[in-house]
């Protein structure tokens, strides 16, 4: 059998961006900014189907950044970040001299935990630093629980930060993920739905905000006619060739989802009878995920040699891809001192949990394999 690599998320070309890639060589928009930029920005905004404004940057990470500024955290500010997810998710409250409040999971979507969430705003309150700002993520494109998390975000008055970087075409009660927040986070790294090969976005629902943003993307320059700056700047404004690469991708943008969904009902398949292992799934009806990342959780048996790391190395002696989730944010070395609500529900999806191959190009032979190291791996005797 062909032991070639099957990687976790790679991204697959449309055959449409060399085309806007070209262009823009023809016509030397060779920079930040321009022609693609501006239409990208259109396509993602009319994707979202509600009237939002799209700022196009060169990552996810970036786009957080500006979210901070234009909340006016500063220095010493107080912000809620859920801990399991990416570290790029809380760098940029450092890069503001802020503080990190972690909150625990719940065990539903894996996503923040209402309950936690409102037992730590209720205690920074108490100790005279009401948070400025919460970040809540779409763990692997599954939508947190929104109604309950923007239901305390509104009764504390606190502005979210909704994280999609995971969840572009993921959704909740129909309504596309990116929208709900005061703010809202896409990636377009290598690894996602579609990719720019770098980049993000910024969804800000005002015309203001969006040139506000686009202002400290393109290192704060002041209306003169000299390079005048009363504001630090930063270089995060998306270039024209990654946006025509965009413009290549969201035309198979729908087709990605579909296909990724069609990965999650492969593993659905296969785990139906499996009782050890939870297959990481939607909540109900009102949830609709992209289903980036396909996850598990394996409950040990030590009899059989069953557990999460076993697994990742059977996948790896066949030269397949698999990852253990994200290690929660509360137990990296540079966060530990920050303080931590909630009790050890992302501790013990990150010890049991695997993130298996998910990418949209995935074939039918990449599956027979899959399959293989699955029945082999849990029918040990």
């Amino acid at each position: 059998m062909d032991n070639k690599p099957i990687y976790l998320s790679l991204s697959q070309q449309s055959g449409f961006e060399q085309g806007y890639i070209q262009k823009a060589l023809e016509t030397n928009w060779i920079t930040s900014g321009g022609p693609n930029v501006d239409e990208f920005e259109n396509t993602i905004e009319s994707y979202l189907e509600k009237e939002l404004f799209v700022t196009a940057l060169n990552s996810g990470t970036s786009a957080i950044h500006l979210a901070l500024i234009l909340l006016d955290i500063k220095a010493g500010d107080e912000v809620i970040c859920q801990s399991m997810t990416f570290s790029a998710s809380v760098n940029p409250v450092l890069y503001q001299s802020a503080i990190p409040i972690f909150v625990d999971s719940e065990s539903e979507t894996w996503n923040i935990c209402p309950k936690n969430l409102e037992i730590a705003i209720k205690d920074r309150i108490k100790k005279g630093k009401k948070p400025k700002a919460i970040i809540a993520v779409h763990l692997y494109g599954n939508p947190y629980k929104i109604d309950e998390i923007h239901a305390i975000a509104e009764k504390y008055d606190i502005p979210i930060i909704e994280d999609s970087a995971e969840a572009l075409g993921s959704s909740y009660k129909g309504k596309k993920c990116g929208t709900f927040g005061t703010f809202g986070i896409l990636s377009f790294n290598g690894n996602k739905i579609i990719t720019t090969s770098s980049g993000g976005a910024l969804i800000s629902n005002s015309i203001d905000l969006k040139k506000r943003a686009i202002f400290y993307a393109t290192q704060s320059k002041d209306e003169a006619i000299h390079y005048q700056h009363s504001e630090i700047g930063y270089n995060y404004r998306m270039s024209n060739i990654c946006a025509g690469i965009g413009l290549g991708q969201v035309q198979i943008l729908d087709h990605n989802v579909i296909a990724r969904r069609e990965n999650h009902f492969f593993y659905k398949n296969i785990f139906s009878d499996i009782k050890s292992v939870r297959l990481f799934e939607v909540l109900n009806e009102d949830y609709y995920s992209n289903y980036w990342l396909n996850a598990i959780l394996i409950e040990p048996n030590i009899k059989k040699k069953i557990d999460r790391e076993s697994l990742r190395i059977a996948f790896k002696n066949q030269n397949i891809e698999t990852r253990p989730l994200w290690k929660p944010m509360h137990l990296q070395t540079i966060f530990q001192k920050y303080p931590y609500y909630g009790n050890k529900i992302a501790k013990g999806l990150f010890e049991k949990g695997l993130c298996l191959p998910s990418g949209s190009n995935l074939t039918d032979l990449d599956k027979k394999r899959i399959k293989t190291v699955l029945d082999d791996f849990f029918n040990r005797t």
